[in-house]
């Protein structure tokens, strides 16, 4: 395979002492609690290094993304998704600024999921994800997701337990039928500490410019903090997959929770082993016929 060209890779690469897709990737026997938020797994530099380490990797992320939307245009399948999911605060407005944005737009379909309308809540919990499922060629974002309705199902108790068990296993079902159809999925859980969150709540209520984003239910949230870190070890236990795995990304430190998630998506895009579509026409014979216009 022809790899694209990478002025910033060796930079990007430097600090890496080890991959961090096995790291962050849950596998058999993951417990949550025994995972540390602090920590930089497999990265070996500073804050800085991260900072630089990030925007050498922007290019390379929007130059393989770039060859994605270009083949879809031409019949290429194949999609790419990332789910982000996360305590309240943990970074994934950062995460879809800082790295969602360093790919060309036109080629990514966000999705940000709020309270299902009564519309929604009308039709099974899935119907309204279907919509946004990304398309041939496409990046898509979910910036919470399908998991909403087993994580605050269960924990507000807004459904019975056998709905509950019942959308695990439709969540596996509908995550398998876009493997099969050529869709990529990356599942990310930004693991955020309660200390930080604490510390990051109330800096929004220290600063005009971020009392916008403070919302008084999230206070109501973490009084159940622990009910929802027992809901997402099961959500793993029951839905971290060989063709839908589940990645947690200690979130502390918000530079290198954004530098991880590059590198997943770099990984999920260098997978497809994609090269440049060849055109459906003669670049030779188009350059003359565009000399003589």
């Amino acid at each position: 395979m022809v790899r694209p060209e990478r002025g910033g890779d060796v930079g990007r690469e430097k600090y890496w002492a080890d991959d961090p897709d096995p790291l962050l990737r849950v596998g058999e026997g993951f417990r949550l609690a025994d995972q540390d938020t602090n920590s930089t797994p497999g990265f070996s530099g500073n804050k800085k290094d991260g900072e630089t380490a990030l925007s050498d990797g922007a290019a390379i992320l929007a130059d393989l993304q770039e060859r994605l939307f270009a083949a879809g245009t031409l019949g290429e399948r194949r999609s790419v998704l990332l789910v982000l999911q996360a305590m309240d605060t943990a970074g994934k407005g950062g995460i879809v600024t800082h790295v969602v944005g360093q790919m060309n737009l036109g080629g990514v379909r966000y999705a940000g999921f709020k309270k299902p309308t009564q519309e929604e809540l009308a039709h099974d919990f899935l119907w309204r994800i279907w919509k946004h499922v990304p398309g041939a060629g496409e990046v898509g974002v979910f910036d919470r997701s399908h998991y909403e309705d087993v994580l605050i199902g269960r924990v507000r108790n807004l459904a019975s337990h056998e709905e509950i068990e019942r959308r695990y296993d439709a969540i596996n079902r509908f995550e398998l039928e876009l493997a099969e159809s050529g869709t990529t999925i990356v599942k990310v859980m930004l693991h955020l500490s309660k200390d930080e969150q604490n510390a990051r709540l109330a800096s929004r209520l220290d600063r005009a410019d971020k009392q916008w984003k403070y919302n008084p239910g999230d206070v109501d949230e973490r009084l159940l903090w622990d009910s929802y870190q027992d809901g997402y070890q099961i959500v793993f236990d029951r839905t971290s997959t060989s063709y839908a795995p589940w990645y947690v990304v200690p979130a502390d430190r918000k530079w290198y929770a954004r530098l991880a998630v590059q590198h997943l998506l770099i990984r999920a895009l260098e997978d497809l082993e994609l090269e440049w579509p060849q055109p459906d026409y003669d670049p030779e014979v188009e350059k003359a016929r565009l000399a003589a216009s």
